[in-house]
């Protein structure tokens, strides 16, 4: 049976808002790592690669929006700090500036990560019966994916 916000269990929609928090965290990190390397990319592909860096980050901030949105909508608290956010998160920052086939090798592992962790939520959503959460995630997982795929396309 399809479940709304204002019809799930307490606990469905704790397992719910956890799952969207953690792609959120994941979502911003990975923001801010594009972001990082669209300032710093180098070399013979820099246009390519620094336009690419910017369609990410640009798609994963209004992403990063939307996950927490529903995630107020559910009526939860979504996290909103950046420690927060970087303790939660499984992928990390890069401090230095690493060559551009690392920043791409990088960046490719945090959109499989990004997409792994949003199927998770849209399973957990699934298996409440929110199937609004669930479409949501579908979609972001299928962002993520394209991005890991094109980031490959780059490494052969």
């Amino acid at each position: 049976m399809t479940q709304t916000a204002q019809t799930l269990s307490t606990d469905a929609t704790a397992q719910i808002i956890e799952a969207l928090n953690q792609s959120v965290a994941e979502t911003a990190v990975t923001t801010m790592l594009a972001q990082n390397f669209h300032w710093n990319v180098t070399g013979m592909a820099f246009g390519t690669l620094h336009d690419l860096f910017q369609t990410i980050y640009d798609d994963h901030f209004k992403a990063q929006d939307d996950l927490a949105e529903r995630i107020r909508a559910l009526e939860g608290h979504a996290e909103g700090t950046l420690a927060g956010m970087l303790k939660r998160s499984k992928v990390s920052e890069v401090e230095e500036a690493p060559s551009a086939e690392e920043m791409i090798r990088l960046m490719k592992d945090a959109q499989e990560t990004l997409a792994e962790t949003i199927a998770g939520a849209g399973e957990t959503a699934a298996n409440h019966g929110d199937t609004l959460t669930e479409d949501m995630c579908i979609e972001r997982g299928q962002v993520h994916e394209k991005f890991a795929w094109m980031l490959r396309a780059h490494l052969k």
